[in-house]
């Protein structure tokens, strides 16, 4: 008798374990999430992803509360108008008349009108994406290093160094040929005032003490 407590122990000793394992494993928001590219485009009332170099159509659903809908009604209020969405979410649902099935967006990188968003031959390589204007100037970062490059100046290729901020920021700062050079990203929504484009990064450059505003993006180099 006096072995039956110690072999009920034994026994729930390894559901113990498990729900220890279980508390104390991360959670991933991206697990089961694709990030995809492609069209945006109204029809019946309802708005329809189309991914890139495919024929299937998906009933968008705002999943993550992220302002899609608004914001695509907001760049294209004309119902013909066609709109390129970088997104993050999942696939799934029943097919109906009008489309192959749901997409669930949990999150919203990047919105413009129509563009050769899908034919875009860099997005692959690059890690982060950033542009401003007055004056105008680009970043393109991926695993080989940034290049910069602003009107009137030569391309400035440059090796970095990457930190990440709290709150889910980067830094990029380079000290190469002499110049002092930092590119700040924050997660926040921000508009092209050129085209009215969404990106989900404020950008900030600094380079020796000028410092310029724009808007960023990760590019498809970086899972997150």
């Amino acid at each position: 008798m006096r072995a039956t407590p110690l072999l009920m122990l034994a026994t729930l000793l390894p559901l113990f374990a498990g729900c220890q394992m279980f508390a104390e494993a991360p959670s991933d928001p991206n697990i089961g999430s694709t990030r995809m590219q492609g069209e945006l485009s109204a029809g019946n009332g309802k708005l329809l992803f189309k991914p890139c170099n495919e024929n299937r159509r998906f009933l968008v659903n705002d999943a993550g509360n992220t302002g899609l809908l608004q914001e695509a009604d907001s760049l294209a209020p004309d119902a013909k108008a066609r709109l390129f969405a970088d997104l993050r979410g999942r696939l799934g649902g029943s097919r109906q008349a009008d489309s192959d099935g749901q997409f669930d967006v949990q999150r919203l990188y990047r919105l413009e009108r129509a563009s050769n968003g899908c034919e875009d031959p860099n997005f692959k390589h690059l890690t982060l994406r950033a542009e401003g204007h007055s004056p105008e100037w680009d970043v393109k970062a991926s695993g080989r290093g940034m290049i910069i490059e602003r009107a009137g100046k030569d391309a400035l290729p440059l090796p970095f160094l990457e930190e990440e901020i709290p709150g889910g920021g980067l830094s990029l700062s380079s000290e190469a040929n002499a110049q002092h050079v930092e590119l700040w990203v924050a997660p926040q929504r921000c508009v092209e005032p050129a085209s009215g484009a969404i990106r989900h990064l404020r950008a900030e450059l600094r380079i020796d003490g000028q410092v310029s505003q724009g808007c960023a993006y990760f590019g498809g180099a970086r899972d997150n």
